[in-house]
């Protein structure tokens, strides 16, 4: 592949719930860092939204899933797109697309892990491959702070916590937000390696050698 290539065009898709507007603001975090990444373009769509756009779906190279965290699980609402992709599990049209996902809730843990769970299971049965949050913790020394990135300490995604006696123009706080703008930073970019990596067998790159064969050639030569 030309060593020229610096930016690889990609298709970032985040569908959320929110519901009273925290999640959305972490959502819109989550955008801009997908829009900080040169040649990454962003499909954003409400969860009942993307029921009816599983066509446009399908031409996004990654999608990031996002719902608040209720009694220990993702929203209803956010449920109901879940069952929903079971069209996708038949026809496989998402495998082998990047994943990645981000939740909030009122309460500092508030069970949030599991609402990733949920999203990293729905992933894997789609055949998606899953990118986590690749953060260190923040705010776990005594010099740390509720300024510090990945300040809750999630490590599958993107997690955030907004007081629930706060609307949503005030909560979740900022570094809440930046942590979640990593993270679609993040996915944007490994969307792109990816997909650099698909050119490359198509082109027939030195690259495109899987590893597992090139493997097998060096121990038939030394055989």
């Amino acid at each position: 592949m030309s060593s020229d290539i610096k930016h690889t065009d990609a298709v970032i898709a985040i569908v959320y719930h929110s519901g009273y507007g925290h999640t959305a603001r972490q959502a819109e975090a989550v955008r801009r860092g997908v829009e900080k990444v040169p040649g990454a373009a962003v499909l954003f769509l409400k969860s009942d939204e993307a029921q009816a756009r599983f066509s446009a779906l399908e031409g996004a190279d990654a999608i990031i899933f996002g719902a608040p965290t209720y009694m220990g699980s993702a929203s209803g609402p956010f449920k109901t797109f879940m069952d929903a992709t079971s069209q996708v599990f038949v026809s496989g049209a998402w495998r082998d697309k990047i994943a990645a996902g981000f939740t909030n809730s009122g309460s500092r843990a508030g069970d949030k892990l599991l609402t990733l769970i949920e999203f990293n299971i729905l992933a894997a049965q789609l055949g998606m491959h899953w990118v986590s949050l690749g953060m260190l913790p923040g705010n776990n020394r005594s010099d740390g702070s509720e300024n510090d990135l990945n300040r809750l300490v999630f490590f599958l995604g993107a997690a955030a916590q907004s007081n629930t006696d706060e609307g949503s123009e005030i909560a979740p706080p900022a570094s809440d937000l930046r942590t979640a703008e990593a993270l679609g930073e993040r996915v944007a970019r490994v969307t792109q390696q990816s997909i650099r990596g698909r050119l490359a067998r198509v082109e027939g790159s030195s690259f495109a050698v899987e590893p597992a064969l090139a493997l097998a050639e060096e121990a038939e030569v030394a055989a």
